[in-house]
């Protein structure tokens, strides 16, 4: 089945190489190599250091967000306690 057509969105598809096509995605591997450097491989990554970098993302303030974590702003949309610890929400 086609994506597009099951979620009944538009997608894109940046071109090989056109990293300034993929803007966000650049930006959060940027950020995510403050965890795992780029030549680890990351099949030694465990859970436990996937779920740390995951709390830290969502957990740093955003200039877009007006300085909140995305943790903040997604349990403002969700009617959630900020406390609860019941996932991540990894938005930009």
């Amino acid at each position: 089945m086609d994506i597009a057509t099951a979620l009944a969105c538009d997608t894109y598809f940046a071109k090989p190489y056109h990293s300034w096509d993929r803007g966000l995605n650049e930006n959060h591997n940027g950020l995510l190599r403050q965890y795992f450097p780029k030549n680890q491989p990351l099949n030694q990554v465990d859970q436990d250091d996937a779920n740390r970098a995951l709390a830290g993302l969502n957990h740093r303030p955003r200039k877009k967000l007006n300085y909140k974590t995305p943790w903040e702003v997604f349990c403002e949309m969700a009617s959630l306690n900020i406390n609860d610890s019941l996932g991540g929400a990894f938005m930009s």
